[in-house]
């Protein structure tokens, strides 16, 4: 009998080939050697990790590799051409990686200076793509655009430019892209999207790299759209780009204030202030001249008013658009009547999220869910005036294509609201965000009533059950779920404990926000008690510690998601939690103790995969791990890989060597500004390399 062995080598090595998923090829390298041969011939993208500074460590056996990511090395954020434990000269260690990856056109970079990219694109001058990576700050010394000018003028195939997260003066790029007309003119692809701006481009600037790059296809850039700011973004603006790149199939245009991933006041009814300086008219105009548009972003942050017209010309101007995200739109479906207007008639969409909406309406919803029966991912975001009944009445309505939701920072729909409006998906939502406002609920469902057994071994009456489910079926459907059937029926089961239950058959992914002191324990109770192939959660914690006092409870709540068989992988990002990093005042807690607070009970959940972001003391920008958090993550028995956004004191670090399986752990500075290490009583360049050659030491049973 034939097996896949007896498949040619030709067939085979293009079976490899059609494979992008890292992890799937990672599995099949591991089946034989055959398989490992074939992968290692056959993959075209690597992220290299380890120490920089062992030149015997880079792998010489991926020879067709094009797409090389070197911004993860260690240890992270030092400078990769200029190790301070190293007497490696530079130029030997780009050479080795260029002997060792021949083939590279496509590079990602931590450049904490211009030297690292100077030395790298020398390495391989048949560059297209670059992607360039900081978090430290630039230094007021260099030369304006010292940065770009040996990138452009070297790379003369250079096509597609990512900055998003590379930190630079916006002064720099400007001039470069004008002195390198021709590489300029090739770039399809421009990513300045970059979150640490504080104002972003000025209008002029942007008018200078349009018209530099006419050819760009993607663009994506950070603006200010408030008036009150010299060089704002307005109607000339718009009309410049449009009228500088009408290639364009993807255009980002997004004010600073909305980069910041911070909770709006739920108190605002979604209207600024100040008005943008953009018009019904130029909105006509500017969609007029980009007709290959496919994904649109707008996130202005100050008042458009009256959209709706403007936008019923997105349908007839950009055919192709998919994805469409507004912010601060207004009027953008006045749904009067039974009649289809604004953006309801863009019956294309696949994607649309709405942001700070401060007229959008029940009856709005519903008039898109009917218009854009193709939308399989929907967000809404500080809309006021919207309703559980309209969401829900919405969801029926794309029942058949909505897979991913995200309900945000709206006064009308908190938790349990949030899950009972997208019930009518329950069966198949994959991607689910809500906002963790109990209103109440934390006192009704406290930490000893949630659980799995839910106060009682009995039966309770099926109609009390729903009733505390917020169910909406009638009597006789409740009639119908007998209390002594174990069946699965309409979504709904029945535990060991004789308690009916809602079940989230395909939700894959949960994003919530909770805010500071407020507990998890009630989100089972809510709404997602089974959810049987949930396999990653990311949790965001935001507020102020200061001058609020200590919990009632012991801890946070993780422990309550070790209902979730399959959950292995967690982000937990407690990076927008303000607090007291060294000595608090008198009768409150510093930022140790909030930890402690937030990561108790961690070590009863199954994770493999967990990124951290420790809360911060803004004063001294100040955001470590400390010794309460170390000895909690220490408990997570089956992790194996942890990378913490913030520093860590080394003797800290080791106690994550009590892990048996961990492989994979780093630091990652990666906000802005990042602190300067050298200067730093923390993890230093030495203190990073002792503790990975401890954790390499060890042996992994597996």
């Amino acid at each position: 009998m034939a097996t896949i062995n007896d498949i040619p080598d030709v067939i085979l090595s293009n079976i490899f080939a059609s494979i992008s998923d890292t992890r799937t090829r990672n599995s099949l390298s591991l089946v034989s050697r055959k398989f490992m041969l074939l992968d290692r011939a056959t993959r075209v993208s690597l992220t290299l990790r380890g120490n920089a500074r062992d030149l015997f460590m880079i792998p010489t056996c991926f020879r067709s590799v094009t797409d090389l990511d070197l911004s993860f090395l260690s240890p992270w954020g030092h400078s990769l051409l200029s190790s301070p434990l190293s007497d490696t000269d530079p130029q030997l260690l780009a050479h080795r990686l260029r002997v060792a990856f021949p083939a590279v056109t496509s590079l990602t970079v931590y450049a904490r200076s211009p030297l690292t990219i100077k030395i790298l694109v020398q390495q391989w001058p048949g560059l297209k793509r670059v992607k360039l990576v900081r978090w430290h700050q630039r230094l007021a010394s260099w030369p304006i655009g010292e940065d770009f000018v040996c990138l452009l003028e070297q790379c003369e195939n250079l096509n597609w430019l990512d900055l998003s997260t590379f930190y630079y003066w916006t002064e720099d790029l400007p001039p470069v892209l004008q002195a390198c007309p021709k590489v300029s003119a090739s770039l399809v692809h421009l990513n300045l999207l970059t979150t640490s701006f504080a104002e972003g481009f000025k209008s002029q600037e942007i008018k200078e790299i349009t018209t530099a790059c006419p050819n760009l296809k993607n663009f994506l850039v950070a603006c200010n759209f408030d008036p009150r700011y010299i060089g704002f973004v307005g109607d000339e603006t718009l009309l410049a780009v449009a009228n500088n790149c009408p290639k364009l199939t993807l255009l980002h245009l997004a004010d600073t204030s909305s980069l910041t991933d911070v909770r709006g006041d739920p108190d605002n009814e979604g209207f600024t202030s100040e008005d943008a300086m953009v018009t019904k008219g130029t909105l006509v105009e500017f969609f007029s001249g980009l007709p290959l548009l496919q994904e649109l972003v707008l996130d202005v942050g100050r008042n458009v008013r009256d959209t709706s017209m403007a936008l019923e010309m997105l349908n007839s101007k950009c055919k192709d658009l998919r994805v469409l995200k507004l912010g601060q739109f207004h009027g953008i479906c006045l749904a009067i009547e039974s009649q289809l207007d604004g953006i309801a008639l863009c019956s294309g969409l696949e994607e649309l999220s709405i942001k700070n909406c401060g007229d959008l309406t029940d009856m709005g919803l519903i008039a898109i869910g009917r218009g854009c029966s193709k939308l399989s991912r929907f967000e809404v975001q500080g809309c006021k005036r919207i309703t559980e009944k309209g969401l829900r009445t919405m969801a029926c309505l794309l029942r058949n294509t909505l897979v991913k939701v995200k309900i945000s920072c709206c006064k009308n729909l908190d938790a349990v609201a949030s899950l009972r409006s997208v019930e009518p998906i329950r069966d198949r939502i994959q991607w689910l965000h809500i906002d963790c406002v109990w209103n109440g609920w934390e006192e009704i469902w406290n930490s000893e009533q949630v659980g799995l057994s839910f106060w009682h071994n009995q039966v309770e009456e099926p109609s009390r059950l729903f009733s505390l489910m917020g169910s909406e079926y009638d009597h006789e459907m409740r009639r119908k779920k007998c209390k002594y059937s174990s069946d699965v029926s309409d979504g709904y089961i029945l535990e060991n404990n004789g308690f009916w239950c809602k079940k989230w058959d395909r939700l894959q992914y949960l994003s919530l926000w909770i805010g500071v002191g407020e507990l998890l324990t009630p989100l089972p109770a809510a709404g997602l008690l089974n959810c049987p192939n949930l396999e990653e959660i990311r949790i965001k914690v935001e507020g102020d510690c200061r001058g609020r006092s200590k919990p009632s409870e012991r801890a946070f709540g993780l422990s309550s998601l070790a209902l979730y068989p399959r959950l292995s992988k967690m982000q937990l990002d407690c990076s927008e939690t303000i607090g007291y990093a060294l000595t608090a005042p008198s009768g409150q807690m510093d930022l140790s103790l909030w930890e402690r607070f937030f990561l108790n009970g961690i070590g009863e959940l199954r994770l493999s995969e967990l990124d951290y972001w420790p809360p911060q003391d803004r004063d001294v920008n100040h955001r470590s791990l400390s010794l309460p958090a170390a000895g909690l993550l220490a408990e997570c028995l089956q992790l194996r890989k942890l990378f913490i956004h913030g520093t860590a004191h080394e003797h800290f670090m080791m106690f994550l060597l009590k892990i048996p399986n961990l492989r994979d752990v780093q630091l990652r500075e990666d906000y802005y500004p990042a602190p300067e290490n050298d200067m730093s009583t923390e993890m230093r360049a030495g203190s990073c390399s002792r503790f990975e050659a401890a954790l390499n030491r060890r042996h992994i049973l597996d």
